[in-house]
Formats: structure tokens, sequence, C-alpha cells
């Protein structure tokens, strides 16, 4: 896991999508951890950022995704694919721009996600 100090800043002047933002604040709702926005612009044309959160039960992933779910929704935000939510292992919330995955922490601390993406700019949000 990587710690704040370990992590190359967002630049002031890309800014992240709203949406990232917003989806951030909801995790940190949730009492999500390690909330961490991974800017892909220039890197990947998948998406445009991924937005890591960790809950530490599968209640409480489930619990954070939902609450994403429900408070972008009320923003015109919908998904175009959401997986994981049965089991709550490892949520993926996908809204095209960006994507939230939302992790037990065993899945983030397997599939580290942020040495897989290394080089792209990020930033840790707090409660």
């Amino acid at each position: 896991m990587q710690h704040s100090s370990d992590l190359s800043p967002v630049p002031e002047a890309d800014g992240l999508p709203p949406g990232v933002v917003r989806a951030a604040d909801l995790a940190l709702d949730k009492k999500a951890e390690d909330v961490l926005a991974l800017d892909l612009r220039g890197i990947s044309s998948a998406t445009d950022v991924f937005l890591l959160a960790t809950g530490n039960s599968d209640i409480q992933v489930r619990a954070i995704a939902e609450h994403i779910l429900e408070g972008l929704a009320g923003e015109g935000m919908r998904p175009l694919h959401t997986e994981g939510l049965d089991r709550a292992r490892w949520v993926l919330l996908d809204f095209v721009d960006f994507v939230v995955h939302v992790f037990h922490p065993l899945t983030r601390e397997f599939y580290q996600l942020e040495l897989l993406w290394g080089d792209a700019p990020s930033r840790l949000f707090s409660p």
C-alpha cells in the first residue's frame, strides 16, 4: 500500500473530473480508507481515472459502493457497468470516464493497482 509521501500529486491544471471528486467524498462518508485517484489520462485509453477505496469488511465494501451509486445517481450519473456487489471483495463501478474500485483490504493488497499504474499521477483523499 502506498502512503501519501510516496505519491506524486495530480497537477493542479489538469484537475480531476467532478464525478471522481464527488465519488471520493461519498466513499469517505462511509469511512473508506486509502481513497486514491490515479490519473490515467495519457497513459490508458480505457478510462481517464481510477478511484480506489478500501472498506474493512464485505459489509463496508458494499455500503461504500452502494453509497457512491446512490449519490452519483442523484446527480444524474449512472455506471455503464458494475461488478462484484454480490461478493463485495472488489466492487467495480464503471462510469466510462472514471472507474471506481472498492476493495476489501486483502484484495487491494493482492492486486496492487497502485503499483500496476505506478507512473500515473495520483491524489490521496482524506476525511
